[in-house]
Order: C-alpha cells, then sequence, then structure tokens
C-alpha cells in the first residue's frame, strides 16, 4: 500500500509538515500572585527541531508550554507558529493541529489502541480508510504488530508501550508542533532509555518541530537540537546547542545546573564516527568490538569494563567491518582541552582503516 499521503488530513491545513515556533516576549502572571510565572520569554524554535525547556521547580517550564497550545491565556506577548499568532486561532482547532505527549499518557481506557489513535483523525473529519491506513503506518513506525496491539485495550500494555503509543496518537493528525511534557518522567530508567532512543529515531524520520518538558539535564542534552535552561520565577538564563552549554555556560547558574562533569556529557554527544581511530597496524582485531555508532562515552565505559583493553571499532552495513582501535588512551585524550570531537561539524576525513 502506497502511504506516503496518509498523514495528511482533509482539506487545507492551517500550518506545513513542521513549523518554526517563536515566543515573543511572552508574559503569565496568575491572579492574586505577587510575582509572574514568566515575566519575559523570548526564544524562536526553528522548524524540524527539538527545543527542551529544562530548569528547577518554579521555573516555569510546563506554563510556558501549555501557553503555546493556549490551555491557558497569555498576560502578555504573543507566540506565532509557522509564522501565524496562536491569538488568531480558536483554541480547539489549535490543539487538535497540535501533537500533546504528557507523562500520565493520558490514553482513553475505554478505546482500543487503534481507536485512541484514530482519535484526532477523526476529529478532523478524515474518511475511515484514510484513518485506518494512518493507524496501521503509525503503529508500524513505533515498531508494534498493528493486527496484535490494535485491538488491545490500554490496560492490556505495559507503561512503555502505552507511553509509545500516546507518541503514535500525538503524531496521528500530521502535526507541525508537538508538545511532550516529562513525556518519559514515570518509566523505569531502562525502557526510558529505550523510548529516548525510539523517539530520536522517529523524529528522524518526520522531522517535526517539538517542545519536550523535562527536569533531567541528561535526558536535555541527549533529546534536545537546543536547550533553554529557566531560572527560578520563569527567567530565561541560557538557549544553545547542548555543545554550546556544556562547553561555555553562560554564568554559575548554568554551569551547576548542567553539572561539574561536563566534559564527560561532551564524549555522549559524539559517536566514534567522529573520532580518528587508531590502525591496527597489522595485528588481529581482538574480540572487544565496539559499533562505530556508540557515543564516545559508551566507548570509554566499555573500555573501563573490557580493563582497559582496547576496543576494535566496527562499522559498515553488515556491521561487521574492522574500521580501527579505541584505547584508554585515546578516549582519555579527548577530555583534555580542545581534545574533544565538535558534535556540530562534519569530519573532514574518515576515521582510518585497518585495511
Amino acid at each position: 500500500m502506497n502511504r506516503l499521503h496518509t498523514a495528511r488530513p482533509e482539506g487545507p491545513s492551517a500550518y506545513p509538515q513542521a513549523a518554526e515556533l517563536e515566543l515573543r516576549h511572552v508574559q503569565k502572571r496568575y491572579p492574586g500572585q505577587r510575582e509572574p510565572a514568566i515575566p519575559d520569554l523570548s526564544l524562536k524554535v526553528e522548524a524540524g527541531e527539538v527545543c527542551v525547556l529544562v530548569g528547577p521547580s518554579g521555573s516555569g517550564k510546563t506554563t510556558a508550554m501549555r501557553l503555546i497550545n493556549r490551555m491557558i491565556p497569555l498576560s502578555g506577548g504573543d507566540i506565532l507558529l509557522g509564522g501565524r499568532s496562536v491569538l488568531d486561532r480558536k483554541p480547539v482547532e489549535l490543539r487538535r493541529e497540535i501533537g500533546y505527549v504528557i507523562q500520565q499518557i493520558g490514553l482513553f481506557p475505554h478505546l482500543t489502541v487503534r481507536e485512541n489513535i484514530a482519535t484526532v483523525p477523526k476529529l478532523l473529519g478524515w474518511d475511515s480508510q484514510r484513518t485506518a491506513a494512518r493507524v496501521t503506518e503509525l503503529l508500524e513506525l513505533i515498531g508494534m504488530d498493528p493486527a496484535e496491539v490494535g485491538p488491545r485495550y490500554p490496560s492490556q500494555l505495559s507503561g512503555g508501550q502505552r507511553q509509545r503509543v500516546g507518541v503514535a496518537r500525538a503524531l496521528a493528525a500530521d502535526p507541525p508542533l508537538m508538545l511532550m511534557d516529562e513525556p518519559f518522567g514515570a518509566i523505569d530508567p531502562i525502557n526510558r532509555a529505550h523510548l529516548q532512543d525510539e523517539f530520536l529515531r522517529l523524529q528522524a524520520r518526520v522531522r517535526k518541530t517539538v517542545v519536550f518538558v523535562t527536569h533531567d539535564i541528561d535526558e536535555a542534552i541527549k533529546m534536545g537540537d537546543r536547550i533553554a535552561i529557566l531560572r527560578q520565577g520563569g527567567r530565561l538564563a541560557q538557549y544553545a546547542t547542548p555543545a554550546e552549554l556544556l562547553t561555555d555556560p553562560i554564568d554559575e547558574f548554568v554551569a551547576e545546573f548542567v553539572g561539574r562533569d561536563r566534559a564527560l556529557k561532551r564524549l555522549g554527544l559524539s559517536t566514534l564516527a567522529d573520532v580518528k581511530l587508531l590502525s591496527l597496524n597489522g595485528a588481529e582485531p581482538s574480540d572487544n568490538r565496539v559499533a562505530v555508532t556508540a557515543t564516545v562515552r559508551d566507548a570509554l565505559s566499555a573500555v573501563l569494563a573490557a580493563g582497559g583493553a582496547p576496543l576494535t571499532v566496527v562499522g559498515g552495513e553488515g556491521g561487521d567491518q574492522v574500521l580501527g582501535v579505541v584505547t584508554l588512551e585515546l578516549l582519555g585524550g579527548l577530555l583534555g582541552d580542545g581534545g574533544l570531537p565538535d558534535p556540530e561539524a562534519t569530519p573532514e576525513t574518515a576515521p582510518e582503516s585497518s585495511a
């Protein structure tokens, strides 16, 4: 079946598949409160990028998100989606064109998985054939068997499965913007890491504009193209790429929030594909192997787990082509000043091979 166009809503959409989001001097003041929850917040999220809002409790992360889809009213300023003010749209219409994923998942318990995912397309008036095709497409996209999982109810799924279905439901109408409010916060650490990886895989394919709220700076660094660190009281401390935050925090608050292990965290931004590997120089490759797609931080962990022994780096189409070697000395040297690969730069040369 050709599903190239199943994601398109019936009739014209107000926005493109991914739209730029801009907050212009956004303010939020609650009645009876001496200080505003958000006094003046401005930032721009490019189309197709993931912006993570992170900060301590009371920094206005979730408030900012709820202002974007007009779940609460603005006290001042404006929010533009695709260059158009959200105030020009009826709140109900706006929310139908914005995907929303929350920590509690929010699936309807009395509806099947298929019916849950089909909720917004039905509200938008999609015909049954297109809706069914879109649901099947999304279940396959999140790695679930439509025939097996589609007829189930949320209570018959694990927490991780329910969260994946929640993401599929948010993507159902091909929204230009997705809002994700601590979506993986209630999941155990192992499944949480798996869900993060699954979402990044999905994002690489669908390229949505995403605003992602978390209290976990490590999650922010892993998930975000850009990170907005908010201070107590809703003030923006720094808005930058993960690499920029780890390399050049703007002040002591950001440095403390990001953590003193910034160099180690930077190792998690680059993969072995970004590193100039050592040659085998005619030696036999060891049985201790690591994929070239592994992060430098994971490679360092693997070397330490192997008692400091060198690791053979493999890649290629079958995943078994020997590309070179990493050693504890090589990885340790990357921790020195200027030694870390730049995750935002394109490598000029490929890693040395053992040919």
